[in-house]
C-alpha cells in the first residue's frame, strides 16, 4: 500500500518549487535587462541625440568632446563641462559678466 504524503510535505515541496521558479524568473529577467541595455547602447552609442547621425570625438584642449558630423552639434559627457569651464574660467567669467547687473 503506497504511503500518501502529508499536507506539510506537499506544502514544503510546493514552496521549494515556487522558490526555484522565482529564482529562474529573476535570472531570466536580469538577463533580458542586460541584453536590452546592450542593444540600446549599440543603437545609440556615438549617435547625435538631435539628428541621429554619427558623432566624432575631437580634442578640445585635452578634453575629448563629441561633435556631430551632420548638424555640427557639440555633446559633452559627464564631467567634461567642468573640465572645460576650468580651462576657460576667465572667458566664461567675461561672458557671464555681461548678464550681471
Amino acid at each position: 500500500m503506497p504511503v500518501k504524503p502529508s499536507e506539510k510535505e506537499e506544502e514544503y515541496f510546493a514552496r521549494l518549487e515556487l522558490e526555484r521558479r522565482r529564482k529562474h524568473e529573476e535570472e531570466h529577467r536580469k538577463k533580458m535587462a542586460a541584453e536590452e541595455k546592450k542593444r540600446l547602447k549599440e543603437l545609440h552609442y556615438m549617435h547625435c541625440p538631435k539628428c541621429g547621425m554619427g558623432l566624432s570625438e575631437i580634442d578640445f584642449k585635452g578634453v575629448k568632446v563629441d561633435k556631430c558630423l551632420s548638424c555640427d552639434g557639440i555633446w559633452l559627457d559627464a564631467g567634461e563641462l567642468d573640465q572645460i569651464s576650468q580651462l576657460e574660467k576667465k572667458t566664461l567669467d567675461k561672458l557671464f559678466g555681461v548678464f550681471k547687473k
